[in-house]
Order: structure tokens, then sequence, then C-alpha cells
């Protein structure tokens, strides 16, 4: 008898044993590169001149997209475009990525395409891409946000679709990096895709879509100060952003500081309506957040805050990882270094499918280089508890 009992305790006992050699804790965080590989070379390819704007997702079936603007003649923002794409399904191992494909071209326009966010309705199964055409209206008028979507895994995309006739043809670059999905009340469900206006209209502005995209209006506005009027130093210009939902529902929005206003730092606003408000009071600037004005990753894991920037007042070096474990109200003093040398835009995201494998990894896309961060774009695979 207490032979059986034993026995029939066993699957129990070792379910638990899993569970605890499964279970991390945020204060075990050491993080260590794991592998790293460049997706994208500047100039390597003969129709594109360079890579830029490095945007990255994991699709709902488990696929890794990571997608760039592909500049056909300069390095410059304004020119004739792609944007590319290349695709993992065993989470970027090794040499598996697809070549590259060009799932927009904008032809030959003067001021053609800007990429833009990414966003994945988990509900649908569909990967969103939201761009601009005519971001700048040099030799060209009217702006146009666009979008195409993916039904089947980012293996073929929709025609574009022009959104401007439901949002106005007001300037408007989403992103760049990525769009959420709502996960928690207010407005569980809705997509809310964050970006900012040209240099005059600045500011952080978001689109919404309670209907997994088929119908977008317009939400939070954050504007520059002086609106639509040219800019000086130290000027009030909220520009690049990228939004993460916290858990009680509310998102928290991580901003360019165009013009270094108050601070050479971060600006950080919040809404508390599922994006339809961006209340100034709830503005504040990060001042542990370094930063030489460029378009930043930030992510929420297990409620683990993580942030990456080239982290440096003045230029575009010293891309670094950091982590908070209080919805960013406070960072650890540890940070980890993860290219020393000339570092642009970055983009990050993580598997959220529960396994222990996939809550030990997060994952990186950025520019880097070693004279100038637009000669390739890198995609680095990070273990969270290295010392584990």
């Amino acid at each position: 008898m207490e032979t059986g009992s034993r026995l029939a305790a066993l699957p129990l006992l070792l379910s638990l044993l899993s569970l605890c050699v499964c279970a991390f804790s945020p204060k075990q965080i050491v993080p260590l590169l794991y592998e790293e590989q460049l997706l994208w070379v500047s100039g390597f390819e003969g129709e594109v001149n360079t890579y830029r704007i490095p945007l990255l997702s994991f699709t709902p079936k488990g696929s890794l997209l990571a997608f760039s603007e592909a500049r056909k003649m300069s390095d410059h923002d304004l020119g004739q475009k792609f944007i590319a794409m290349r695709r993992s399904t065993d989470k970027g191992k090794g040499a598996t990525w697809s070549p590259t494909s060009f799932i927009i071209d904008d032809g030959a326009q003067i001021d053609g395409l800007n990429l833009g966010s990414v966003v994945v309705d988990e509900e649908l199964g569909l990967v969103i891409v939201v761009y601009v055409l005519c971001f700048n209206h040099y030799h060209c008028s009217p702006s146009s946000t666009m979008m195409v979507e993916s039904v089947d895994d980012g293996l073929s995309w929709s025609q574009p679709r022009n959104l401007s006739v439901q949002l106005g043809v007001k300037s408007f670059c989403p992103g760049p990096g990525f769009g959420i999905q709502k996960r928690y009340n207010p407005a569980k469900g809705r997509l809310v895709v964050c970006g900012h206006g040209t240099l005059e209209g600045n500011g952080v502005f978001c689109i919404l879509s309670d209907d997994h995209g088929q119908n977008w209006y317009n939400g939070a506005a954050l504007k520059s100060i002086p609106y639509n009027q040219k800019k000086r130093a130290q000027d009030f210009s909220p520009d690049e952003c990228q939004p993460v939902e916290l858990t009680d529902g509310s998102i928290v929005v991580n901003v360019r500081n165009q013009n270094n206003y108050h601070c050479r730092c971060r600006m950080v606003v919040r809404s508390f309506d599922g994006g339809l408000t961006l209340p100034i009071d709830s503005l504040f600037f990060d001042y542990e957040l370094v930063d030489p004005a460029v378009a930043a990753g930030a992510l929420l894991k297990d409620d683990v805050l993580y942030f990456t920037n080239p982290s440096n007042e003045q230029h575009r070096v010293n891309l670094t990882l950091r982590w908070s474990l209080t919805d960013g109200n406070s960072w650890e003093k540890k940070a980890m270094q993860i290219w020393a040398g000339p570092s642009g835009y970055s983009s990050i995201t993580s598997l959220d499918s529960g396994s222990a494998d996939d809550k030990r990894y997060i994952f990186v896309i950025y520019e880097k280089g070693y004279k100038s961060y637009e000669e390739t774009i890198s995609f680095a695979k990070i273990h969270l508890f290295s010392g584990r």
C-alpha cells in the first residue's frame, strides 16, 4: 500500500520538479549574446544601396519575420525603396533564414515609401505592415498611410490598401517598430499603431482599429511645440516611438526626443484609454535612458520591460540592453552592451508561447557597423538567464 502510494505520487513530483527547473525570476536576469548574424549588408546586392529601419516580429504560428527599408539609389530618407523581408521558421537559428524578398516596390517615386510598423493580430492570425508614401511632400502630395497584410504566416502579402481614405491625408509615419493588439481592457483586441509627423508638424500620433484592421481611425495626439512651424534646438518635438502595453491595460509609449528638449534622454508618455489620448500630465523624461535622438526598441516580457538604444548623448554608438522590474519607473543598474561601435535603430521581439525555452530568449534587430551604423542590419539572439 505504501509503495503504491509512492508510485502514484511520482508523476506529480516529477511535474513539480520540472516547474522548479523551468521557473526564472527577474532577479536572475544576466543577459548573454547567444548568437548573432547579419541579415542585410548595404551595397552588397545590386538593386539596393542601403538597408535601414529594421523591424522584427513573431507571427501567431511562431515564424520570425524581419523587415527593412531597402533604399535603391542612396542612403537618404528620400528616394525609391523596397520593403525587404526575410523569414525564419526556427527562431532565427543558423543560416536558415529565407532569401530576401521585396514585398513592396514603390517604383521610381522621388519621395518614396518609409517603413513603418508591423502589428500582429493574434485573434485572426494576421500580420499587418503599415507604412507611408510621400511623407515629406517632396515633389508629391498628399501623404498616404498604406497597409498590407498576410494571412499565411508571411508567405504572401495582399495588395497595398490606402488608409488615408479613412484617416485623412496628414503626414503620418508609423513607428518604426511594432504596433500592438491590446491584451487587456480597456479596448481588449484593439490594434494600436503609433508614429510621428513631419519635423514641422511633429508629435506622437496613434491610429486605431477595432475590427482587425478593416477600418482605422485617428486616436491620441501629443503635438510638438510650436506645432506646424520650424523648430529650433531644444523645442518640444516628440518623434519616432514604440508603444508597449502594460499588464494594467495602459499603454506606455517610449519616444525619441528629436530636439533634445529638457535633456538628451527619452520621453515617455502613457495612455490609459487604449490609445485614444496621451495626457500631458502622464509625460516624463527618463534621465536614465540617455539617447542621441534615435528610434529605440522596447518590449514587455514576463513583467520585465526591456529597452535597447545607442546609449550615448551625442553619437549613435554603444547599443545597450537595459531592463526594468518596475514598468520603466526605474532601471536595473546592470546593463548589457550588445555592440560598442556604430549602432542605430533597433527593435525587440520575443515568442510568448509559455515554454521554458521561449522564456529564456529575446531577439534584437539593429543597425550595425564599424565606420557607420548604416553598413549592416544584424540579428541578435539574447539569452536572458546565462547564469542558469
